[in-house]
């Protein structure tokens, strides 16, 4: 099973984002040890790392000190271990396998899964607060990492993804829902590492750009992955978007204009680095990998 690979080049940082990942739910005695144990489960899972290596990427491309950007690398991966873990839930996508494994309510309980997804949630905000640096600056991620995992956000985008069940979407509300759901951490993973190096607008912006169509290119792909992909690549069970009645882009678009739409939106994810040069090669082979992945 491939659900760790990453792209040559892209794995500078993946020892370093596990170990503070492992760091970050170490708890005292307080903690009970079964929502430890479920929380470094579901944390620690194999997996791409994406999102926090869109932060130390965006860091470095900006000039920053990359172990100072390493608070919110980890908070927005908790963020994200969150999400997933709420999602699998049965009474939201209903799913018994993520990752290769079981999902944390199947391997634990309900209430515990739960339980999970509400600790890593609190621990990300803790640990951008309390690690980032000025606090001005800490400040200012926790206001971005807030927004874009709220009510408008991501977790607006999943309650409109679950409203749209078994009803017809236009491309324009499907496009809507993922911008929120998906591409909104893709975005706020790389505003938080510019702005802890002190980006420009002018940075920021084509950063937002860049994010903005990565997020739905994977999003996309993911669609497209669903009908065809192999689940022991996924690591999750396929098929189950048409049987839940969602809408998808296969289901609205077909497969090749899906798989058109999908390179179209890496390539402007491309050239929306403009402003960065070369420097940006990094960020460019990312949006290949996504566009060219299995997992």
């Amino acid at each position: 099973m491939s659900l760790s690979t990453t792209p040559p080049g892209l794995s500078n940082y993946l020892h370093e984002i596990e170990a503070a990942l492992s760091a970050a739910v170490q708890f005292d005695a307080d903690c009970p040890d079964r929502l430890r144990e479920a929380m470094q489960y579901s944390l620690l899972a194999p997996g791409k790392r994406l999102r926090p290596q869109l932060v130390l990427m965006a860091c470095e491309l900006c000039d920053g000190d990359t172990q100072a950007a390493m608070p919110a690398a980890v908070a927005v991966e908790m963020i994200h271990a969150y999400s997933l873990v709420h999602d699998d839930l049965p009474a939201m996508d209903d799913d018994d396998l993520r990752r290769g494994r079981p999902t944390c309510h199947k391997q634990f309980d309900e209430a515990t899964a739960t339980l999970v997804g509400d600790a890593l949630q609190a621990r990300a905000f803790e640990i951008l607060a309390r690690d980032v640096q000025p606090p001005e600056c800490a400040a200012r991620c926790c206001c971005e990492l807030g927004r874009a995992v709220g009510a408008t956000m991501l977790v607006g985008g999943q309650a409109a993804d679950l409203a749209s069940e078994f009803q017809q979407c236009s491309l324009a509300e499907l496009e809507a829902i993922h911008r929120r759901k998906t591409g909104a951490l893709f975005r706020v993973s790389l505003r938080l590492g510019a702005m802890i190096a002190d980006a420009s607008d002018g940075q920021l912006a084509a950063l937002d750009d860049y994010g903005d169509n990565l997020g739905l290119a994977f999003q996309v792909i993911d669609d497209l992955l669903d009908v065809s992909g192999s689940e022991d690549h996924m690591g999750k069970r396929l098929g189950k978007d048409a049987h839940k009645g969602k809408n998808t882009y296969p289901a609205i678009l077909g497969i090749e204009s899906s798989q058109a739409l999908a390179e179209k939106l890496i390539e402007n994810a491309s050239v929306s680095l403009g402003i960065f040069g070369d420097r940006a090669g990094p960020l460019r082979e990312l949006a290949l990998f996504v566009r060219q992945r299995n997992t």
